[in-house]
């Protein structure tokens, strides 16, 4: 079996600047979804989310960061994916993101230079402006891009918020213990009623 070994590289100065992050804020449309809006006579009905960026957030949490999501906009579809991630901190609602980060930031017993942000546009800026370490995806709006010190190669809503996952992984230590459990040997199970012969399920 051929082992598993790290395929990123980042540049040393932006892994020097990602380190030390303890939480990372996410907007979430032209972030964790395409920005585009679907909706019916009954209001906003669907998102569009990437499984890269689900199991992004995964990852941090298994890596001791803590993801918050702090969003203009609330929809069921929203909240379902998010309880699905096991996302336990959330502001739903507000454009007026700062003084939801600094609330989120005081809770956690963190200060801004702990945490990092992902946004794609004006409403993001004022996060991204005051956090350690700002990330922007590649069809963010100028201004997010020329706030943040990481550009990514993606899109939102197509692995841009998995790719600012990986590079706190990255920074943190943590990408290489996280992916060398994958080829943890699997503890045998022991033998059925029938023994070691028996049927399988």
């Amino acid at each position: 079996m051929k082992p598993l070994t790290p395929a990123l590289h980042f540049p040393p100065e932006l892994l020097l600047q990602a380190q030390g992050i303890r939480v990372a804020f996410f907007d979430v449309d032209g972030v964790l979804t395409d920005g585009g809006l679907y909706f019916s006579e009954a209001g906003e009905t669907l998102k569009r989310f990437h499984t890269l960026d689900g199991q992004g957030l995964k990852l941090l949490q298994q890596a001791g960061i803590t993801p918050v999501v702090i969003t203009g906009r609330d929809s069921p579809a929203l909240r379902v994916r998010l309880q699905a991630l096991g996302i336990a901190h959330a502001r739903f609602g507000t454009e007026d993101k700062r003084p939801a980060a600094e609330a989120f930031l005081q809770a956690l017993g963190l200060s801004w230079e702990h945490a990092a942000a992902i946004g794609d546009d004006w409403p993001d800026l004022p996060v991204m402006q005051r956090v350690a370490f700002a990330c922007a995806p590649a069809n963010g709006h100028a201004q997010a891009k020329a706030v943040a010190h990481h550009v990514t190669s993606e899109r939102g809503g197509e692995g841009a918020a998995r790719a600012f996952c990986d590079v706190l992984l990255v920074a943190s230590g943590h990408y290489s213990r996280l992916l060398s459990q994958l080829n943890k040997p699997i503890d045998p199970a022991p033998p059925g009623p029938s023994g070691p012969s028996g049927p399988s399920a």
